[in-house]
């Protein structure tokens, strides 16, 4: 993975701002934005989550166990959307981490130019959750989630969690 030179504050909005006399001078060791992409296939989901995981512990990101898992289902849930519902018309997919001071930021690009929606799934599917899911370990984690259109008519689905637990 490299970083692509999106810099070091791409925050997401409203997540994480730390107060200037409070922050160290110049970017933490573990700050920076990583991307690389995939083809929308099956084996993109585990690919994507390891690189994901790899990448936060070669970074020495400060982020707890329970951070760290919360970040990897929601890897996992919005690659496996892609995979599913976006392939036809976006063979490829990015995934994004971007690493600030006090948050971490996952977010998953494809081509395909229709918003999802998160379903009330039917206790008997099987699937149907995975956006539910994604928004529900966000919220608990005191994060944000959201779905933008990109400039070539795609749309990112991201996820920005706090790196230290928010007290509710």
């Amino acid at each position: 993975m490299e970083n692509h030179g999106r810099g070091f504050d791409s925050r997401p909005e409203g997540g994480g701002d730390v107060p200037p006399d409070r922050r160290p001078p110049g970017p933490l060791p573990y700050e920076g934005v990583w991307r690389f992409t995939a083809p929308a296939v099956d084996a993109s989901v585990p690919q994507a989550r390891h690189a994901v995981r790899d990448l936060l512990a070669r970074q020495r990101v400060p982020a707890s166990d329970d951070l760290v898992q919360g970040l990897l289902l929601i890897v996992s849930e919005l690659v496996t959307n892609a995979v599913r519902h976006a392939a036809l018309l976006s063979p490829t997919l990015a995934v994004e981490v971007a690493v600030g001071a006090e948050w971490v930021r996952v977010s998953v690009e494809d081509n395909h130019p229709y918003r999802p929606t998160a379903l009330e799934a039917d206790h008997g599917q099987t699937g149907g959750r995975g956006l539910l899911l994604v928004r529900e370990v966000a919220r608990e984690s005191g994060g944000v989630c959201d779905v933008e259109h990109t400039a070539t008519g795609g749309k990112v689905i991201w996820a920005a969690l706090p790196l230290t637990p928010s007290v509710v």
